[in-house]
């Protein structure tokens, strides 16, 4: 079902898997997973998600974040937006299940997926968009080397409160001085 397209120490990346459908669904029902994605006013039913997953699956740089001990599906991510010519690309990146977070598994996955980016598809900058109150994450980010570029202020609103859109790029050179220093 799943195949080691880009494989790490404790994870792989493998194309996506249509028969993870369920998975993906609860995963986008949870709000610790839909706040961060920006989708918690939306219900997910299996048929919208069906036709998303459908989609992602054909686009071709969206992928399966799975464990390698175990052959475990544990998240996404996924570059998108990708423009050739300008050699820029956004990505995107969650981790289903709480118990799989903060564990270094996501920075290791986009660890993955940004060495394809820069080394593979010759991209020359990525973008991320984050919420502010999703401080790991912007932790992690931080470790990959991505950097703070902007912020639409007051731009999202959540379970009452206004947060910050926070938006962080990365070049090739700054990926590989963090990949050395995470190396050390």
């Amino acid at each position: 079902m799943y195949f080691k397209k880009i494989a790490g120490r404790r994870v792989y990346l493998s194309p996506m898997c249509t028969g993870d459908l369920e998975q993906y669904t609860k995963w986008l029902n949870d709000s610790a997973v839909s706040d961060g994605l920006g989708n918690s006013a939306k219900v997910i039913s299996i048929e919208r998600e069906k036709e998303a997953l459908d989609e992602m699956v054909k686009s071709g740089f969206n992928f399966a974040i799975v464990r390698t001990e175990d052959d475990k599906l544990i998240g996404n991510l996924g570059l998108f937006d990708i423009n050739h010519i300008h050699r820029n690309a956004q990505c995107g990146i969650f981790i289903g299940d709480e118990e799989n977070r903060n564990k270094g598994y996501g920075q290791e996955a986009l660890t993955l997926l940004l060495e394809y980016g820069f080394s593979t598809l010759n991209l020359n900058n990525v973008l991320l968009k984050v919420f502010s109150f999703n401080e790991s994450a912007i932790a992690c980010y931080r470790k990959v080397g991505f950097t703070e570029v902007g912020r639409r202020r007051n731009s999202h609103f959540l379970h009452g409160r206004y947060y910050d859109d926070v938006h962080m790029d990365i070049l090739p050179d700054e990926f590989f001085a963090a990949k050395a220093h995470m190396l050390q």
